[in-house]
């Protein structure tokens, strides 16, 4: 039987909502958004983990708990923390490619494709980009239509524009949801 911890965090730069964050013993493996609820944290472990105990422990998950508070005070700028990332090949390709996005620098969609030499397939890069479990360290936020305008967001354009003003990056357009422009 598989284990999953979990833990709760909480910080200013998102009002102090709840986030849950979820780890293997591999790695980390699930980021909420502050808009989630539990409920959508143990259906998401439910179905990727269906034999798993879930065990909330914060000291155990205290490594990662450091560096994204770290993160969001404006004090590190990458992660370096083991990830047990669950998806198809195409998605892992994806995610790989979201990594190499340098803090306070964004890519659009179809850079993400050519980059992953699949140039036709932008729309299931941002497939691929919404699917991605752990936000922040995989950095889809940092993805933003070709027109650099601020694309559907699975946290919500409010957390998407807080954490690229947390990198300084103003180079967008918060037009809304710009829908098929990628």
């Amino acid at each position: 039987m598989e284990t999953v911890y979990w833990a709760e965090l909480r910080h200013s730069l998102f009002q102090n909502q709840t986030m849950y964050i979820a780890a293997t013993e591999n790695g980390l493996c699930k980021v909420t958004w502050p808009t989630d609820s539990m409920e959508v944290l143990m259906n998401w472990i439910y179905r990727r983990f269906p034999r798993a105990e879930m065990i909330e422990n914060p000291e155990k998950l205290a490594p990662y708990l450091t560096q994204l508070i770290e993160y969001m005070d404006g004090a590190r700028q990458s992660f370096s923390l083991p990830l047990d990332l669950r998806g198809t090949a195409f998605q892992t390709k994806v995610w790989r490619e979201l990594q190499q996005i340098p803090f306070g620098e964004t890519r659009s969609y179809s850079d993400i494709a050519h980059g992953i030499d699949h140039p036709q397939a932008v729309r299931a890069v941002g497939t691929a980009n919404g699917a991605n479990p752990v936000p922040i360290i995989v950095p889809c936020h940092r993805v933003i239509g070709k027109n650099n305008t601020l694309t559907g967001f699975a946290g919500g354009l409010k957390v998407k524009e807080a954490l690229l003003n947390l990198e300084g990056y103003h180079g967008y357009t918060a037009a809304g949801h710009a829908r098929f422009q990628f």
